[in-house]
């Protein structure tokens, strides 16, 4: 298969595509997506196959306006309708009952369907134009989401119809999901619009166990993100809790040429072993942003172990904290 690399003055030939059963990937202010009609379960299908993702793993599907949602789902509750004025268009996923239109193969066989409204023009054009798209992100499964069209092109040119090259994505994480599903509201994965933002919206929402912890064995994944190693270099990430002198002393006491080490703008200068910074600490937009494009440089740099420095879990730093621990496969060294 031939990928073509399109521009954004070309969307209506990547809504021919959408509109024909074709997958196209496509820029969002999170990551890019990688989109199908959503409501054509043979089209949704090649999405899995071109990942390599599992089947179990629920998609979420993406609307360009607000009243698109009433064919995708049973109810819009008063709690759904004061998040999305909130928050829509913008990073935040919301799970709502599907509705009958919705095929199995998006919501891998919940009664369940995930739903958001992307702050960016293109995306929202290309849905304008062909049908509302479910689009996971557009890499590999497993492998660390893409931020930039390049980054597409280097996991699955061949294996799609098109890509839209929109330039880089402002948020650099994938959306906040939360679940309307159950009573009180569930954080199911953070994003770029915080626990603290939904609380002050909607009231009580519980943070979910498996945003820190492994999904319990045998447990579905009610969003994605949830059940697999996600976001992952080649390289083996190992998650270090410590102060910063606990932290700069063990990365410099494993200088052997195979090892690199995720660190802040402040650390850069103590490291006796090549580095990659994530951002100043503290500055958990910036981390976020940059996170991905960060771990594929990893990858570049031909490391066999990335340390990372535990990010906090404030505000946005709990969307890199999710994404940094589900890299390295929950495998953590306390140094205290």
């Amino acid at each position: 298969m031939k990928t073509l690399l399109l521009h954004t003055d070309e969307i209506e030939k990547a809504a021919g595509i959408i509109r024909s059963g074709g997958l196209v990937a496509m820029p969002t202010e999170t990551v890019y997506g990688l989109a199908a009609d959503a409501l054509n379960g043979q089209a949704v299908a090649k999405i899995f196959q071109a990942k390599r993702r599992p089947m179990d793993n629920p998609l979420i599907v993406h609307i360009a306006e607000l009243s698109q949602i009433d064919d995708l789902v049973r109810e819009f509750p008063e709690k759904a309708r004061k998040l999305a004025e909130a928050f829509w268009p913008g990073p935040l996923t919301i799970i709502l009952p599907r509705s009958d239109k919705i095929p199995p193969e998006v919501s891998a066989g919940l009664d369940t369907v995930a739903i958001r409204c992307p702050s960016d023009e293109t995306a929202r054009e290309l849905i304008r134009l062909s049908a509302p798209l479910a689009a996971p992100s557009a890499n590999l499964s497993g492998s660390p989401s893409p931020t930039t069209a390049q980054h597409v092109i280097a996991d699955m040119d061949g294996r799609i119809d098109a890509i839209i090259d929109g330039g880089s994505c402002s948020v650099g994480v994938e959306s906040t999901v939360i679940t309307l599903a159950a009573d009180p509201p569930r954080l199911l994965r953070p994003g770029g619009i915080t626990l603290e933002q939904l609380r002050e919206v909607i009231g009580e929402v519980i943070l979910d166990e498996a945003v820190l912890h492994p999904l319990a064995e045998g447990q579905q994944a009610a969003s994605p993100g949830m059940k697999y190693k996600h976001y992952a270099p080649k390289a083996n990430v190992v998650l270090l809790k410590g102060d910063r002198t606990a932290f700069l002393q063990f990365v410099n006491a494993h200088n052997d040429g195979k090892t690199a080490v995720l660190c802040y703008e402040e650390e850069r200068h103590d490291l006796k072993l090549p580095y990659l910074v994530l951002g100043k600490e503290g500055d958990y937009e910036t981390q976020a942003n940059q996170l991905f494009a960060v771990l594929r440089q990893a990858d570049e740099k031909g490391c066999q172990t990335l340390y990372a420095h535990c990010p906090s879990v404030e505000g946005v730093g709990l969307a890199v904290y999710n994404r940094i621990i589900r890299a390295a496969g929950f495998e953590v060294i306390s140094l205290a």
